[in-house]
């Protein structure tokens, strides 16, 4: 009795994904639509306007795992048939927006406009395209939709595109749509810098797959690099007043953080990625200050060139640490930098994000599974000594030239306090996250989303890592 009813288990297991397959086929051709839209408003008030549709090549994405079941991102894009009003497709993400609505020039009332876009497979008839957001309770609400008729000659842009730039692989394992695809592209690359930005490209790659989980994982990851040409060397650094002709306009100083690198020329950057099969993209950015970005389902930055002899780990630093954002949606789990951000996690609404807390409910953490045995709830640590090092390291100018010279005893000293703490390598539930000191809470004294060091990922961000990995990439042995 027992083994058949395994058997029946498995057959079963295999006959899911089966028919998630034809559930794709019956509703989506083998190609991509790219919904553009912009995003205008200020703090507590926003608004969406529908800007293009345009067809792009084949759909990368899972074709079975079609309804987002993960429940991350600030945002839910849903696709439903206009003539039935069924669920097709669903994806979570988050947005330049919603970050630039914490910072103080939404505070003060100022109103910008961002272009935004979302992917989906491409219908075979007519649907229905919501937006939801997050509400205080964490709950998704509609805040925008739209109908798209994607066999309308007028509606849908249809236009073959030039592939602009050279698209090639980095590491390849299987057919988009059974792997998670990254692309990675470089902005501030001039003709003479490409054959860089192929070392770049496969150093970064390299570093990625050195890392747990990811290295264990590294048979479910395409990777693509497309070769961008920009016409001049660097980025914008607008505190130092340097412009750059950079294709695909990355700049520092985003919300008024100089470290913080993203770009707002959306559209150019969904052009020019569109030439090679992606889920997440990574920009490389050929400049020499210190600084990177990540935001889930959008893409990640890094910049790739350490000018400080001995310091060049920090872009390794970089280039993980900001994947975990873009790609799993994990939170900053530091609280010691300065950000842009005003009350980015609001007092009492637990965060969405898989590894922080508020802690409202005690007995019931988010990663209760994973908690330690004999830990308490919260967990005391060395917050104390650390925060008293750290508050001497932030005092410190981050663009001086003797800036590492002075950072080193600081930085060696707060690496001593995590690593000898009475419950290093233990999953517990301490204080200090999010941007907090207080009231936010992260699941282990250290981790990549912590320190500035190549640590792993903790237990718990690498289960979110893996449960994305899974949701992407077709089970193994399929």
């Amino acid at each position: 009795m027992r083994k058949f009813t395994l058997a029946l288990l498995f057959a079963c297991a295999a006959v899911l994904p089966l028919r998630a397959q034809a559930i794709f086929t019956h509703s989506f051709l083998d190609a991509t639509l790219r919904v553009d839209f912009y995003h205008t408003g200020t703090k507590g008030e926003e608004r969406f306007s529908e800007d293009a549709a345009i067809k792009e090549g084949p759909w990368p994405g899972s074709r079975s795992n079609l309804v987002d079941t993960l429940n991350l991102g600030e945002y839910m894009v849903k696709v439903f048939d206009h003539a039935t009003n069924v669920l097709l497709y669903s994806r979570g993400f988050s947005s330049l927006f919603n970050e630039w609505q914490t910072t103080d020039e939404a505070v003060a009332g100022v109103y910008r406009t961002f272009s935004e876009s979302v992917r989906i497979p491409y219908p075979r008839r007519a649907i229905h395209l919501t937006l939801s957001r997050r509400d205080r309770r964490m709950e998704f609400h509609e805040v925008f939709s739209t109908t798209i008729d994607p066999n309308d000659p007028v509606q849908v842009k249809k236009e073959r595109r030039v592939v602009r730039f050279p698209v090639s692989p980095v590491m390849e394992n299987g057919a988009p749509s059974d792997k998670v695809d990254i692309v990675i592209l470089g902005d501030g690359y001039a003709a003479g810098d490409m054959e860089k930005f192929r070392k770049d490209a496969q150093r970064f790659n390299d570093t990625m797959f050195r890392t747990h989980p990811f290295k264990e994982r590294k048979k479910d990851f395409n990777v693509w690099r497309v070769d961008v040409v920009s016409g001049e060397s660097g980025i914008d650094v607008p505190d130092k007043n340097e412009w750059r002709d950079n294709t695909l306009g990355t700049a520092y100083n985003t919300f008024g953080s100089a470290r913080y690198v993203l770009t707002t020329d959306n559209k150019t950057l969904r052009d020019i990625a569109a030439a090679a099969p992606y889920d997440f993209i990574c920009i490389l950015v050929n400049d020499t200050r210190y600084g990177g970005g990540g935001i889930y389902n959008l893409y990640a930055t890094t910049y790739t060139n350490e000018k400080v002899v001995g310091q060049e780990w920090q872009m390794d630093y970089v280039y993980v640490h900001e994947f975990g954002h873009s790609f799993a949606g994990l939170a900053d789990e530091y609280y010691t930098s300065s950000t842009a951000y005003n009350d980015f996690y609001l007092a009492g609404v637990e965060p969405w994000e898989p590894n922080i807390t508020s802690l409202l409910d005690k007995g019931n953490v988010k990663w209760k599974a994973l908690l330690s045995g004999g830990v308490e709830v919260p967990t005391p640590w060395e917050k104390a000594p650390y925060d008293s090092v750290e508050a001497l390291r932030a005092k410190l100018d981050r663009l001086a030239p003797d800036y590492y010279e002075k950072r080193e005893p600081l930085y060696r000293a707060g690496a001593e306090i995590l690593k000898n703490s009475k419950y290093a390598g233990k999953v517990g539930v301490f204080e200090g996250g999010g941007y907090a000191s207080k009231g936010i809470y992260r699941p282990s004294v250290d981790c990549r989303m912590f320190s500035l060091s190549l640590i792993d990922f903790d237990p718990v961000c690498s289960a979110a890592i893996e449960k994305m990995v899974d949701f992407y990439a077709a089970p193994r042995g399929q």
